[in-house]
């Protein structure tokens, strides 16, 4: 297990190392930088005064040599400063984690409880009407784009029945717990009934697939009860091509899901990393996407220890 895990830690440090540089290069190659802004803001800045300040940051120099100095600073802790916020990075970045981290956690936990048992349940009563009406829910999901979601519920909650905020984080002036929670029951509905139909059909598919394999058979004929066959035998089985889909969604719950949060006006860190990008915040951006891209690897290296958990079967070697 040891060897395995230093393993997979070394070849997601190189991962991360290739993408720093990819996502570097990309950004830096954008049209425009943060000295064209200024120059926009400030007409009284001269072309004389824009050069000095491209060689004071370091935006004259070749991509490879800027890219060096970043990550030479990165290594020793300094990951550069917002220049949109004019606050170090990671001073930014924490309060849209830990709202990304609320918001995306909440819906992942409540996707996870409520998909599984449906997917179970529609596949235990294959063809019936309950299995036709909840295929027929996950194919609406699926097909529901997140804005249009995002948009009826609004109009449904906080327009037309006035039950819940359309937007935002909390009210000015008021904060607190309840009141942040009105903020959070639209964007979190949106993502959970959208995670959910998708969950379930890979559920139900997954159980009804191992439903047919001999060992159920064996268990159904040693007298094992069929709510037993269902969870000890079938779900654990079916688990495992599962967890792999769960473990890719993860990534999303750092790097945030983009448009529901712009719908909604939720600041967090698929907000973030987009603003920042549009804003040319080169430091804000890049260790937005690398964050994100260490615990999508972080979540395949937690996904592939499940599979030795599910299975005794598979050897971590």
């Amino acid at each position: 297990m040891s060897a395995f895990l230093i393993r997979r830690l070394i070849q997601s440090l190189a991962v991360i190392a290739i993408m720093s540089f990819l996502v570097y290069a990309l950004i830096g190659l954008m049209p425009g930088d943060p000295i064209d802004i200024m120059i926009a803001s400030d007409p009284k800045l001269t072309p004389d005064d824009a050069a000095r300040l491209r060689a004071l940051y370091g935006l004259d120099l070749p991509i490879g040599e800027r890219y060096w100095n970043w990550l030479t600073a990165a290594l020793g802790g300094d990951l550069g400063f917002s220049r949109t916020h004019s606050r170090p990075v990671l001073q930014v970045m924490g309060p849209h984690l830990e709202r990304t981290l609320l918001l995306m956690g909440i819906s992942f936990v409540l996707s996870a409880a409520i998909a599984i048992p449906l997917g179970v349940w529609a596949a235990a009563r294959p063809y019936s009407l309950h299995d036709y009406a909840i295929n027929l829910f996950s194919f609406a999901g699926r097909s529901a784009p997140p804005f249009w979601l995002a948009l009826i519920l609004i109009f449904v909650f906080a327009v037309w029945l006035g039950w819940f905020p359309a937007g935002g984080l909390e009210t000015i002036g008021k904060g607190g717990f309840w009141d942040r929670l009105q903020y959070l029951v639209l964007p979190v509905l949106s993502l959970t009934l959208l995670n959910v139909a998708g969950f379930t059909r890979f559920v139900r598919a997954e159980t009804m697939a191992v439903m047919r394999q001999d060992f159920i058979r064996t268990a159904r004929a040693k007298g094992v009860s069929e709510r037993g066959v269902l969870t000890g035998h079938a779900l654990r089985n079916a688990m495992i091509p599962i967890v792999t889909i769960i473990a890719l969604d993860f990534g999303t719950l750092f790097s945030g899901a983009l448009i529901t949060e712009t719908v909604f006006a939720y600041p967090g860190m698929g907000k973030m990393i987009y603003d920042s990008i549009l804003a040319n915040d080169f430091n804000l951006a890049l260790v937005g996407l690398l964050f994100a891209t260490f615990v999508t690897l972080a979540a395949n290296i937690g996904a592939d220890v499940a599979y030795a958990v599910l299975d005794p079967r598979i050897a971590l070697t």
